[in-house]
């Protein structure tokens, strides 16, 4: 748990804010850009996931300096965004509501696309009795 110093609060006691409220606040930033699909469990902190617990934070790793904050984010990109455009308005929008929300500075937010998205292809619709159908197959 990281201890924020405020000099306006200071002389009314500490204000602490744990790592999981700071990955949860980028977390939920992240997944709000357009052209992500998700967030990946790779770091950790995935294994809540596993035993059933849904996790809010995964796929953001926090490391304190001080009074700064780096940010290690894996996301799942959507097919067909452009990626680099993605990664840039993640690193945007998660420093904004990061330092807006606990008062830390942002000082890097890494991103590692880990994953793409990819649509499964809608069902072909059932043919009515009688009538002719098309089938297509690929080679391998």
């Amino acid at each position: 748990m990281e201890n924020i110093v405020n000099p306006e609060i200071e002389e009314n006691g500490n204000v602490n804010i744990s790592d999981e409220v700071v990955s949860i606040i980028a977390s939920l930033a992240a997944t709000e850009v357009k052209g992500v699909a998700g967030m990946n469990n790779s770091l950790p902190g995935g294994i809540a996931e596993f035993l059933g617990k849904k996790s809010l934070s995964k796929g953001v790793k926090v490391t304190f300096s001080e009074k700064t904050v780096v940010l290690d984010l894996s996301i799942i990109a959507e097919y067909g965004t452009k990626i680099p455009d993605v990664a840039w308005k993640v690193q945007e929008k998660v420093k904004s509501e990061v330092e807006a929300m606990t008062g830390l500075t942002v000082t890097a937010v890494n991103i590692s696309v880990d994953g793409v998205n990819v649509p499964k292809p809608e069902a072909a619709p059932v043919a009515e009795e009688g009538a002719e159908s098309e089938t297509i197959t690929t080679e391998e």
